[in-house]
């Protein structure tokens, strides 16, 4: 009752307030809510752990010419399954405002920020990883010259409803000397360089090696990046390194070695085709705000997995984590074309071809491979299939702790069928198969469109393997406005969501799910 209570209050502050423009004063928000109604599960293993589970989220933002403000409340009082204990309670974490003065943007409260890829500062937000590493403290951006961007921010790093204590701060400045000169615009080519600096205090903890030897832990960790950047016509060029200075903690097993990543990256894109290729190294680049803790939160890096983010389920099955506090080798490349119309391979209405490889090792050992091939033609006016092919390795030792080497070739069927302007239905078949784990995996899905306001979707995910468990769902979607709502029943695998290379362990779940989404 309490949830419903809070997300009445919210819909109606946000309803009061759509309409809300005076001046060139403007409120916007929104509102996320993920509910479900869990339901032992003898056979999957799932658990009954309270009778209504949520993370529910409203955001209102004020916009103005020189000042903006934001304030976003969280309620996970009851949080969904799979999210740390921290991950509990409610209140508002996230409040901000921003003023704009010549040339300077000045920031205070809690806010995001990115340098360069990633690799020595990127805070975010990703809910369905629970993840929101977010900064509290001041930053400014200043832009003095043409072509110049100038950073300065320092904050301490939320984790769930606290912050840690360690002080981080850091620089960044990036050049663009196109827009210096403009005969290298005339012959469309930017060029880009950027420099970064990031430093963490945090104060000593009292952490042993044994019962007597105490670690000497260093009070202040630095790290910098520099960055160029190179774009001529449709090629694109990216090459980025950075390092770590002694930064021991409970993912490297308290080593005192520096850390380091480096990549290379290069993009062609044009009308009908685009290629990519890109390399990375990186080794002992766990970077944390607090040494000793564990989980998907208190980091203050990102590195990219350089492995393709799969949408379907059964290409999902198997995600890669990226190896922070050890290293990896990383590499990919990937080729799409697109036949055009009225050719031999492209027939009548064209084809698309992507393929796409993925490599990643350490020190001999293979921690995943990946190569896909994806072809997508249109057969009618009202009809277009996709075919997909996925051979993977996924070393589940290294990501998981446990297991093996994972072998599986996936095939994927996806059709979808216009009946009319309004009415769509879309099918997928699915089949994993692999002598490793479970076993081999199978997956169907339907889903009915009827424009502007209902769909219908039922899967089914089976293991056709070791289990013979069935993983089926029912959903029903309507829209109407600004508003979505989602409700349903079905079962979920207990496995890992990722994202960018980034993992949460969610554990196997059985019941009702509402999802509630608006936005003004």
């Amino acid at each position: 009752m309490r949830t419903f209570t809070f997300l009445f209050a919210c819909c109606c502050a946000l309803s009061a307030s759509a309409q809300l423009s005076w001046k060139g004063i403007t409120l916007s928000g929104s509102i996320q809510s993920d509910m479900l109604i869990p339901r032992h599960d003898k056979e999957t293993g799932a658990e009954k752990t309270g009778d209504f589970l949520t993370n529910t989220y409203a955001d209102l933002m004020l916009q103005s010419k020189y000042v903006d403000a934001g304030v976003r409340l969280e309620f996970m009082e009851y949080p969904l399954p799979g999210f740390e204990t921290d991950f509990e309670g409610w209140g508002v974490p996230h409040f901000w405002v921003k003023g704009r003065v010549g040339k300077f943007e000045l920031t205070g409260g809690t806010f995001y920020e990115q340098f360069g890829s990633g690799f020595i500062l990127r805070t975010y937000e990703e809910r369905s990883l629970g993840i929101d590493n977010s900064l509290l403290g001041g930053r400014v951006v200043a832009k003095p010259f043409k072509g110049v961007t100038l950073k300065a921010l320092s904050g301490v790093q939320r984790r769930y409803w606290e912050w840690n204590k360690s002080l981080i701060s850091g620089a960044d400045a990036e050049m663009h000397f196109d827009e210096w000169f403009p005969r290298m615009q005339q012959l469309d080519t930017r060029l880009m360089m950027g420099f970064s600096w990031v430093n963490k205090y945090e104060k000593k903890e009292e952490i042993y090696a044994d019962p007597t030897h105490r670690y000497n832990l260093p009070k202040f960790v630095n790290a910098w990046d520099c960055r160029v950047g190179v774009d001529k016509g449709p090629w694109n060029f990216l090459a980025e390194y950075a390092e770590k200075t002694q930064d021991p903690s409970f993912d490297n097993g308290y080593n005192y070695d520096k850390g380091y990543a480096s990549m290379l990256s290069g993009s062609y894109s044009k009308k009908g085709l685009s290629l990519l290729l890109q390399v990375k190294r990186s080794e002992n680049m766990s970077f944390r705000s607090k040494r000793s803790q564990l989980g998907t939160s208190s980091f203050i890096n990102h590195l990219p997995a350089f492995t393709q983010d799969q949408t379907y389920a059964l290409a999902a099955l198997y995600p890669y984590a990226t190896q922070l506090a050890d290293g990896e080798m990383a590499y990919q490349a990937e080729g799409g074309y697109n036949f055009k119309k009225k050719t031999l391979l492209g027939g009548k209405y064209g084809m698309n071809v992507k393929v796409n490889f993925s490599h990643v090792r350490w020190e001999g050992t293979v921690n995943y491979q990946d190569l896909d091939v994806q072809l997508s033609r249109k057969l009618s006016k009202s009809f277009k299939l996709s075919l997909m092919y996925m051979n993977q390795r996924y070393n589940q030792t290294v990501v998981e702790g446990h297991g093996d080497m994972i072998n599986s070739n996936i095939f994927i069927v996806d059709g979808k069928y216009q009946f009319s302007p309004k009415v769509t239905l879309r099918g997928e078949l699915q089949y994993l198969t692999t002598r490793e784990d479970q076993g081999d995996w199978a997956y169907g899905l339907l889903e009915l469109s009827l424009v502007p306001h209902w769909m219908f979707t039922v899967s089914d995910m089976w293991n056709c393997g070791e289990t013979n468990l069935h993983y089926y769902q029912g959903l029903v979607t309507y829209n109407i406005g600004q508003h979505r709502i989602q409700g349903g029943y079905g079962r979920t695998r207990a496995g890992y969501n990722c994202s960018g290379g980034v993992c949460r362990y969610v554990p196997a779940s059985t019941g009702w799910s509402i999802s509630y989404n608006y936005n003004f």
